[in-house]
């Protein structure tokens, strides 16, 4: 894939770093909602797995509440609120260093 050669890992990064941050806002988002189970994908194993070319379903998985509610809901506020604060900072950390290599990419085009 031309993207791939352009910018290595990073693309797929962010891909990721993009769908944990949906499962994390979903998390939130069902704090309340009875039975609900909280899941998380497992960045690392996700990005192994997405550089061999297999399917990153095989990273999700549903998290173990320290604290089990009344409910069934196994949503940590706390948990799911630090999570999202680390992904969206690596989140951030991927986007800017795909941002510096596409102007790189055109200034070399440009002739800068």
């Amino acid at each position: 894939m031309a993207s791939e050669k352009l910018f290595g890992l990073h693309a797929t990064a962010l891909q990721l770093r993009s769908q944990r941050m949906m499962m994390l806002a979903s998390n939130i988002a069902n704090a309340a909602t009875p039975g609900y189970k909280a899941r998380d994908l497992d960045f690392a194993k996700a990005l192994d797995l997405a550089k061999r070319g297999g399917a990153t379903e095989g990273a999700i998985a549903y998290r173990v509440p320290v604290q089990a509610s009344l409910d069934g809901n196994t949503v940590e506020m706390a948990t799911e609120q630090t999570a999202f604060a680390e992904n969206a900072l690596a989140y951030r950390s991927s986007l800017a260093f795909l941002n510096g290599r596409v102007n790189t990419l055109t200034r070399a085009i440009k002739g800068e």
